[in-house]
């Protein structure tokens, strides 16, 4: 039976990597990775009063906080820490729907894995799997 290849640099866990969003920006806006497959990794973010804007729409910021959470956290996941780190340079982000309420689903898959330089893109769903947002993220690959 042939084992499926993956990007990670080491095994990971999902409780693992949720442990590096303790006492920061991933805490309070209560985002959690809930899935780690070969080429991809996955985070929920509620819609509530910390995530919404005076029109009770999803933050677009907000959005992008999840996008580069869940992009930054992958990226860094493909390196040896003990060596290197990443560090956004350049996201951009696409507005497709409105959300009001509920809990929107990040996936972030890569595009380019280099030694220098990583670029990542992420699909935000709502809860009925309508897309929500369309981000790319650029990381920096740095030595420690």
């Amino acid at each position: 039976m042939m084992r499926s290849k993956t990007i990670w640099h080491q095994p990971l866990t999902v409780e693992g990597v949720n442990a590096w969003g303790r006492r920061n920006m991933v805490a309070h806006v209560d985002i959690a990775i809930t899935e780690i497959g070969d080429d991809y990794m996955k985070a929920t973010m509620p819609v509530d009063h910390r995530t919404t804007q005076p029109l009770g729409l999803l933050h677009g910021g907000a959005s992008v906080v999840l996008a580069e959470t869940l992009g930054s956290t992958a990226a860094t996941c493909c390196v040896d820490v003990e060596k290197q780190y990443c560090v956004g340079i350049e996201i951009n982000a696409n507005h497709i729907r409105g959300v009001r309420e509920g809990t929107v689903t990040g996936t972030a898959r890569p595009l380019h894995i280099g030694g220098r330089t990583q670029v990542w893109e992420i699909h935000i769903h709502d809860d009925r799997e309508r897309l929500v947002a369309v981000s790319r993220l650029t990381l920096a690959v740095l030595d420690q």
